[in-house]
């Protein structure tokens, strides 16, 4: 890379931290607490949303202190929009039989719904023994569907956030807190 080529900074773009890093940590370890009580005794099969859950399962799973097997499933929801289309669109499937197990479904944000509850049908198909959900964020918005995850790390409000793995048109996933992008960037952008 050219001397001159100047690395574009991604905090820049966020308009205000929702989230800061500090506060993930610290409720990676009470929710790793939480899900570890919930399945005492029991194995678990993690179910990650990716790309978007990937940091936050990444993380997550390690603060869980019960045997654990992990698969993703590949979910296409936003198609580079801030508004998420009707039908979420599976890109990549579950390879794990989950029969008898006990399923823990993560997703990085539940906003309206559409996606973790598409995803649970699918699981249930699969005729798992138990099935919760759990979820980094929990927007507070209008639900296209009635669905409420079983362990959530923050409560937001109707806000379009990144980093910490959400995203916008594939940017901002590294970002280590969650924050709002500055509206003008909203629209979509014109990257070059």
């Amino acid at each position: 890379m050219p001397a001159d080529t100047k690395i574009p900074d991604p905090f820049k773009d966020i308009d205000q931290i929702l989230v800061t890093e500090d506060q993930i940590k610290h409720r990676l370890v009470e929710l790793g607490a939480e899900i570890s009580e919930a399945y005492a005794g029991k194995e678990v099969a993690v179910i990650a949303i990716i790309n978007g859950a990937i940091i936050f399962v990444a993380d997550l799973i390690r603060q869980i202190n019960t045997p654990l097997q992990l698969d993703c499933v590949r979910v296409s929801s936003y198609r580079d929009e801030t508004n998420p289309v009707q039908e979420p669109e599976i890109i990549d499937r579950i390879r794990l039989n989950l029969k008898g197990l006990n399923v823990l479904l993560i997703d990085d944000i539940l906003d309206t719904g559409t996606t973790l509850a598409h995803i649970t049908k699918v699981i249930q198909s699969m005729q798992p023994a138990t099935i919760k959900t759990c979820v980094l964020l929990d927007k507070k918005t209008n639900r296209s569907v009635d669905f409420e995850a079983d362990f959530v790390g923050f409560n937001i409000p109707d806000e379009f956030v990144v980093g910490y793995g959400l995203d916008f048109a594939e940017r901002y996933r590294q970002l280590s807190c969650i924050g709002t992008l500055k509206p003008e960037l909203q629209n979509p952008p014109q990257w070059g």
